[in-house]
């Protein structure tokens, strides 16, 4: 009698654990997809040090996708993004744009680290590019 107790115990408990997981794969998440993660300015003159990107993304999920922090590594790249939900299938972009001014020329590479309620939560991107001495 204990076995046939402990048999359907763990039967009970399987048949649990597998339905747990089925409604958790069925959850409604956001997803975010982007097109490129590192964009090249390649060369530009140091008269022109202002520069500006979009990367482009879409929400792949099937849930409202937000972007709760864009956050620079540097004080001379600035991102800007929409702070309106993105519908699942829908596209969205985030404008980066580095400033030279002041800063010795030369290869740069400078990152933005995105913070989203997506299932991958932090997502980089990076800017590069060379500005040259005139």
């Amino acid at each position: 009698m204990k076995r046939l107790s402990l048999m359907f115990l763990l039967l009970v408990s399987f048949v649990s654990l597998c339905s747990a997981q089925t409604v958790e794969s069925v959850k409604k998440q956001a997803e975010i997809k982007f097109d490129e993660t590192t964009y090249d300015f390649g060369r530009f003159p140091e008269s022109s040090p202002v520069q500006t990107c979009k990367f482009t993304f879409t929400n792949t999920g099937n849930d409202l996708l937000l972007i709760h922090q864009a956050v620079a590594s540097c004080g001379c790249t600035v991102p800007k993004y929409s702070k309106e939900p993105i519908k699942p299938g829908e596209k969205g972009s985030i404008t980066v744009t580095y400033n030279g001014k002041g800063k010795i020329p030369g290869v740069f590479k400078k990152s933005i680290t995105l913070r989203t309620n997506a299932k991958t939560e932090m997502i980089r991107l990076y800017i590069r590019g060379e500005m040259e001495r005139e």
